[in-house]
């Protein structure tokens, strides 16, 4: 396996055609570690502290609209 510096050395590389092709690639790449990360938190119960943290402060009015 390549260390990240080799891997940062060829995306500098890369010609624009072919960067703009990664960069979307990666972005759905990055989405999807994101999204299955998220829901193994949720499945062991790591994010139950914080969805209670939330939904009491809505309940004491403690939030703001965005």
């Amino acid at each position: 396996m390549r260390s990240a510096r080799d891997i940062e050395r060829a995306i500098e590389s890369l010609p624009k055609s072919e960067l703009k092709e990664f960069r979307a690639w990666f972005a759905e790449y990055d989405a999807e570690v994101w999204d299955s990360k998220i829901e193994e938190h949720t499945l062991s119960g790591k994010l139950d502290r914080l969805g209670k943290v939330a939904l009491r402060a809505h309940r004491n009015k403690d939030t703001k609209e965005i």
